[in-house]
């Protein structure tokens, strides 16, 4: 399990989970707010993620954290 506090955030995932690939996304207080499909920065099961946290997740991606 890989797992990132940044922005506010908590960004879990699991390696070998399912498709697509995607991370999960909690507030730091633990609420959980969504998943959120890795290449494609789109929210699933109908949620959209707001900009703030897209750019974190596009940061970790050239960072090679995801």
């Amino acid at each position: 399990m890989g797992k990132v506090r940044r922005g506010g955030y908590i960004l879990f995932w699991w390696i070998g989970d399912h498709s697509p690939r995607h991370i999960h996304v909690q507030t730091a207080k633990g609420r959980k707010l969504g998943r959120v499909n890795v290449d494609t920065l789109e929210g699933l099961e109908n949620w959209t993620p707001p900009k703030n946290l897209v750019d974190i997740i596009m940061a970790l991606k050239r960072e090679g954290r995801l």
